[in-house]
């Protein structure tokens, strides 16, 4: 065969399989998938060490031991992973209803707190709504945004460290069709007071406002009360931070029910692993376990604060369970702490971020060895 031929053929073929093949929505096309930098494979390259892991915020230290205990009780008997798990975690929703002041028409548990943050965005974004975000900020939920079509609006605080109010306010315009609000942000630790809420929810009655909470346990502080009398807010949180059971996701929401008739429109019941529900409603029942470990995690915040200011490196303390440290080269830094098995999360490529990388806080004794590792990186500079 002439090989001309043969290559008109062959050149054919392939337009034919490009045509021919599957396509994604077109706001797709140009959209970048959320780049997690988890150390987890690092970490196990490393079997002899002991590592420190603080990039991600997890809870440095086990779950209570009633969580193990709960769930071996669970697998000891026969007919329980082969059956589905209780639809909608009706138990699990009880109890945290009863927790927060509400009724289980509020509650919505949900397969991590992403799984509610993207439940909302499917249920209420569409292509061009746009969708105001105080940057910056935790960056998956852009990714949610932007799979929807919607567009973000960048909001920036005058500030980086101060929530900024009224501009914010003064930001929100007709078209703005949602506003994600995260209290403590994740990373700055700005945080949202329930009044500045409410207030922005009254001026704003027809924006959906999403107040992120993952960090509740740390802060202390909530505008989970203004679910009982606002149409417009839904408040999440999660059981991957404070109670240290991110490997089971495990999320919820609150709002109100002419809100979550619609989420429930789109929402899997049996999406929540059985073995997670019952895991979370251990965490639930053992409050001097995590009172104590919110303590530590406090009192390392400032033991820690204290020794860096010594070494010459700033540091910015959040309300939440991870802290700023401010260095000249974050991404060096960065490499050779994880060179002595502790890992931290550089945050230098976000907006007006430049020398800012990230650290979880571990407990009070924990503290004492990370700080002696990064004494010998300092003195190996």
């Amino acid at each position: 065969m002439d090989r001309r031929i043969e290559d008109q053929d062959e050149k054919e073929r392939a337009t034919v399989t490009q045509a021919g093949a599957p396509r994604s929505v077109q706001f797709l096309e140009n959209l970048s998938p959320y780049k997690p930098v988890s150390s987890l494979t690092r970490i196990w390259d490393h079997p002899t060490q002991v590592p420190f892991k603080l990039d991600w915020n997890e809870s440095s230290v086990p779950p209570s031991p009633r969580v193990y205990s709960e769930i071996v009780q669970f697998l000891s008997h026969s007919n329980h992973l082969n059956w589905y798990p209780e639809l909608g975690s009706i138990s699990l929703c009880s109890a945290l209803a009863e927790r927060n002041g509400l009724v289980c028409d509020n509650v919505l548990v949900t397969n991590g707190s992403d799984d509610a943050l993207e439940l909302v965005c499917k249920a209420y974004l569409g292509p061009g709504d746009q969708v105001l975000v105080p940057m910056p900020t935790y960056t998956h939920f852009l990714v949610y945004v932007q799979a929807r079509g919607a567009d973000v609006a960048p909001f920036f605080s005058e500030d980086l460290f101060d929530a900024d109010i009224a501009r914010l306010s003064r930001a929100i315009t007709r078209d703005t069709k949602l506003v994600y609000l995260v209290s403590p942000n994740n990373p700055t630790g700005v945080t949202y007071e329930a009044a500045d809420v409410a207030g922005l929810l009254e001026d704003h009655p027809e924006t959906l406002f999403i107040v992120d909470e993952a960090y509740f346990e740390f802060h202390g502080r909530s505008v989970m009360e203004l679910v009982r009398t606002s149409r417009n807010l839904v408040v999440t949180r999660t059981f991957s931070k404070c109670y240290g059971i991110a490997g089971l996701r495990i999320g919820y929401l609150c709002t109100n029910e002419d809100i979550m008739n619609e989420l429930k429109k789109i929402f899997n019941p049996k999406s929540v692993n059985r073995v997670g529900q019952i895991a979370a409603m251990a965490c639930l029942s053992d409050g001097d376990y995590y009172g104590e470990y919110v303590s530590q995690v406090t009192r390392a915040k400032v033991f820690l604060k204290e020794e860096l200011a010594k070494r010459g490196i700033p540091v910015v303390i959040t309300p939440a369970n991870y802290i700023l440290l401010e260095v000249d080269q974050p991404v060096e830094f960065c490499r050779r702490l994880e060179e002595q098995g502790v890992y931290i999360r550089d945050r230098s490529t976000l907006p007006r971020m430049e020398r800012y990388v990230r650290m979880s806080v571990p407990t009070l004794s924990q503290a004492s060895e990370v700080l002696a590792r990064i004494d010998r990186v300092l003195a190996s500079a």
